[in-house]
């Protein structure tokens, strides 16, 4: 897997994560909050599988295997 968010993206990934995790915890969202998984874990590990399928890359340095 090749690194293909940038550090903005994933920051705002996971960012965007924790506070869906937060609002479904609280009941604020419901069960749909917890969604904020998807961004969570695609924020720390750094690769999108929809980016790899659009053919995006917000990863501004070239990333090596």
């Amino acid at each position: 897997m090749k690194t293909n968010e940038g550090t903005i993206d994933r920051a705002l990934r996971v960012l965007a994560g924790l506070v869906l995790i937060a609002l479904a915890a609280t009941g604020t969202v419901g069960v749909w909050g917890w969604i904020g998984l998807v961004p969570l874990a695609t924020g720390l590990i750094g690769w999108c599988p929809a980016y790899t399928l659009l053919g995006i890359n917000t990863c501004p340095m070239k990333s090596t295997k």
